[in-house]
């Protein structure tokens, strides 16, 4: 089973933007949205470009991110992941499990897993997952085989489930990121509330809009 270190619990907590290639500009276009209006963490998820046109894509995202300090990782795709210098791979249920991604990606790569309920994430963390990803919480239309939204007391079991960081995912949007931070949730991951905002700067802003409200309700946690 994988401990949770400070440093590593350091990193993953807040925004998470994952990037859409229909978005106005591109990935490219939300990735600087999403660096500039202060999102924490980062994913290139795209499963229709070819390798080479995307790896393209994630090297520079990765030299955005690196200066930026910002947590970037990559959808599915170990080979990416590894190419891109990446902070890390996010895993889905038919992608290779945790152990076997570990065994490709050394001991320093985070690894984020997609769960539905407390059993996934249960397994998951046996397996040596960095994180989970859970969801999807809210109805949405950006991933269509996301499922039936299991809600927000599905999301606290599942924090409850193992000490890993959770991020919530699916249907976030300004009118819900506190509650998904109340039930526990250390990270929130928003797709089309940011690509949907129009332009570059609608998009910064709309980020920098959904980090502060999920930051806001970060920080005004007690400290043990």
């Amino acid at each position: 089973m994988k401990t949770v270190d400070k440093a590593t619990a350091a990193r993953l907590h807040g925004l998470y933007v994952i990037t859409d290639a229909s978005a106005a500009g591109g990935h490219q276009s939300m990735a600087r949205a999403a660096i500039s209006g202060g999102a924490r963490l980062l994913q290139l998820r795209d499963k229709s470009t070819p390798f080479a046109a995307l790896l393209a894509i994630a090297r520079e995202l990765r030299d955005w991110t690196r200066d930026a300090q910002v947590v970037f990782i990559i959808n599915d795709n170990i080979e990416l992941a590894l190419a891109a210098q990446a902070d890390g791979v996010h895993l889905g249920p038919n992608d290779s499990s945790p152990a076997q991604a570990r065994q490709i990606l050394g001991a320093d790569f985070l690894i984020g897993v997609s769960c539905g309920d407390e059993s996934e994430a249960k397994t998951a963390w046996e397996n040596g997952a960095d994180y989970i990803g859970a969801g999807a919480i809210f109805s949405t239309q950006t991933k269509l085989d996301a499922g039936a939204p299991i809600g927000l007391s599905m999301l606290r079991t599942i924090v409850g489930a193992t000490p890993l960081p959770v991020a919530a995912i699916g249907g976030i949007a300004l009118s819900n990121i506190a509650s998904v931070r109340r039930a526990g949730a250390k990270m929130a991951c928003a797709i089309s509330s940011v690509s949907s905002a129009g332009d570059e700067n609608a998009m910064t802003a709309a980020t920098r809009t959904l980090a502060r409200a999920f930051d806001d309700n970060y920080l005004s946690e007690p400290r043990a």
